[in-house]
C-alpha cells in the first residue's frame, strides 16, 4: 500500500518529467506568431490544464475510450514546426479548425488504424520524425541568438546565454541520476533565467498583470477556419503521433504485465482525437502519449493509475492559475533557444533511433530515407520550389514536412508494399536472356 504523501510526490514528479516539454510547445508557437504577454499567458495556461484534460481521458475507462494505462498525455513537439507554418501562411483560425478536423480523423479511424499502420513502418515514420526535428534546428539557433530581427541578434551576451544553458544541460545530463535527468531541460531553463536575472535583470509585468485565476474560453483566438492545405498537414502529424502513442502504449503493457487487445488501443486513440479536437476548441495543440514518463514509472517502480490522477489534477489546477503559466513566458529568448537545440535535436534523435529497426541491407529502404528527407529539406529551404503548380498539388508541396512525409509514405508502398519480383527472380531472367 503506497501513502498518499508519497502518491501526491510521485504525482509531481510527473509533471515535473513532462512541464518542460509542455510548456515550450506554447512558448514556441507564440513567440513565432508574435503572441502578446496576455496572449502567452493564457496559451501556456490553457496548454497545461488541458494536458491534465488530456491525461484524464486517457486513464478512464469506458466502454467508447480511454486505454487505462498509466499514461500522460502532452503536446506534441512534432506539430510544431507544422502550426508555425499554418500560422504564418494561412492565420490563427486555420491551425485551430485543421487541430479539430484531425481530432475528428483520429476518432473515425481509431478502429481501423491496425489497418492503416502498415503504411508507416519505421521507415516512414523514423523519416518523418528526422525532417520534423531539422526542420525545427534553424527556428532553435535564431532564438540563441536572441531572436530573428533582434537588435543585439548574435552579441556575445545572447550567445553566451543560450549555448550557457545547453552547456547546464548536458552537464546535467552527464552527471546527473536518475530523476535529475528527466527534467535536464527545465533545470537548463531555470539556470539560464536566474543568471539573466542576475547579470541583465528580467521583467516580471506579465507575472504582476496575470489574474489570480481564470476560466477556459472555447475559442479564445477567434472562430477556426478550414484550410485543406492546412487539413492534410495535420492530418499526417496525427497519423505519425499515432504510431508513436502506440509504442508508448506497448512499453507500458509490458511494465504493468497487462496484455493490450485491439479494442484497448481503439479506446485508447479514441481519447487522443477526444482530446485533440478539446485542444483545437480551447485554442491550444494536438496531444500525444509522452515517453518521458514511461521512464520515470520505469525508475520509480510504481505503475498504478493512481499517481496519474495526481499528476493530471495538478496539471488541471496550475492551469487554473494564469500566474504560474505568466512564469514561463518571462523566459529570455536566448535560453529558450539553447534548449531548444537540445530538444529539437533530441527530435532528430529519436528519428534516428527509430530508423534503426529498419533493414538497411534493402537498398529501397535507403533510397526511401535519402529522398523523403532530401525533398522534406528542399522544400524547407526553398518554399517557391513548386509555386508555378496547380493549387491542389501545392497542397502537398507547400511545405518540407508534408513532401517529405508524402514521398516515404509514397515510396514505401512502391518498394514495400506492391509485390515485385526478388532479385533473385530478376538476375535469372537477365541470365537466361543472355
Amino acid at each position: 500500500m503506497i501513502g498518499k504523501g508519497r502518491i501526491a510526490a510521485l504525482g509531481f514528479q510527473h509533471v515535473l518529467a513532462m512541464y518542460a516539454g509542455a510548456v515550450i510547445v506554447p512558448l514556441l508557437i507564440g513567440g513565432a506568431l508574435g503572441f502578446t504577454s496576455e496572449q502567452m499567458t493564457y496559451l501556456v495556461s490553457i496548454d497545461i490544464f488541458m494536458c491534465g484534460i488530456a491525461t484524464l481521458l486517457q486513464l478512464t475507462m469506458n466502454r467508447f475510450f480511454g486505454i487505462g494505462l498509466p499514461v500522460v498525455l502532452g503536446c506534441a513537439v512534432q506539430a510544431i514546426a507544422p502550426i508555425i507554418l499554418i500560422g504564418e501562411q494561412y492565420g490563427i483560425g486555420a491551425i485551430y479548425g485543421s487541430i479539430i478536423v484531425s481530432g475528428l480523423f483520429v476518432l473515425l479511424i481509431a478502429p481501423f488504424f491496425s489497418m492503416v499502420v502498415r503504411f508507416f513502418p519505421p521507415v516512414v515514420t523514423g523519416s518523418v520524425v528526422m525532417i520534423i526535428g531539422l526542420t525545427l534546428i534553424p527556428v532553435a539557433i535564431n532564438n540563441l541568438a536572441g531572436g530573428q530581427g533582434a537588435a543585439d541578434f548574435g552579441s556575445l551576451y545572447n550567445l553566451g546565454l543560450g549555448f550557457g544553458t545547453l552547456f547546464v544541460i548536458i552537464l546535467v545530463y552527464r552527471f546527473g541520476r536518475g530523476f535529475s535527468k528527466a527534467i535536464a531541460v527545465l533545470i537548463g531553463l531555470i539556470a539560464g533565467s536566474v543568471f539573466a536575472a542576475i547579470y541583465r535583470g528580467i521583467s516580471v509585468q506579465p507575472v504582476v498583470e496575470a489574474p489570480l485565476f481564470h476560466m477556459p474560453t472555447p475559442f479564445y483566438f477567434g472562430m477556426p477556419t478550414f484550410n485543406w492545405a492546412a487539413i492534410v498537414t495535420m492530418i499526417l502529424i496525427a497519423l505519425v503521433s499515432m504510431v508513436e502513442s502506440t509504442g508508448v502504449y506497448f512499453a507500458l503493457s509490458d511494465i504493468t504485465k497487462r496484455k493490450l487487445e485491439k479494442s484497448d488501443l481503439t479506446k485508447g486513440y479514441r481519447a487522443e482525437g477526444l482530446a485533440i479536437i478539446l485542444g483545437g476548441i480551447f485554442n491550444t495543440f494536438p496531444y500525444t502519449a509522452y515517453s518521458q514518463n514511461v521512464g520515470l514509472i520505469q525508475l520509480s517502480g510504481i505503475k498504478t493509475r493512481k499517481v496519474i490522477y495526481v499528476t493530471a489534477g495538478i496539471l488541471i489546477v496550475l492551469g487554473l492559475l494564469p500566474k504560474v503559466g505568466a512564469v514561463t513566458t518571462i523566459i529570455p529568448t536566448p535560453v529558450l533557444g539553447g534548449a531548444m537545440v537540445a530538444m529539437f535535436g533530441m527530435v532528430v534523435a529519436q528519428g534516428i533511433k527509430m530508423l534503426g529497426k529498419v533493414n538497411f541491407t534493402s537498398q529501397e529502404n535507403l533510397l526511401i530515407i535519402a529522398c523523403s528527407v532530401g525533398v522534406g529539406l528542399g522544400v524547407t529551404v526553398v518554399p517557391d520550389l513548386f509555386k508555378v503548380l496547380p493549387d491542389f498539388v501545392q497542397l502537398f508541396t507547400s511545405n518540407g514536412i508534408v513532401a517529405g512525409s508524402v514521398t516515404a509514405i509514397v515510396l514505401n508502398i512502391i518498394f514495400n508494399i506492391i509485390p515485385h519480383r526478388k532479385e533473385k527472380e530478376v538476375a535469372e531472367e537477365i541470365s537466361a536472356e543472355l
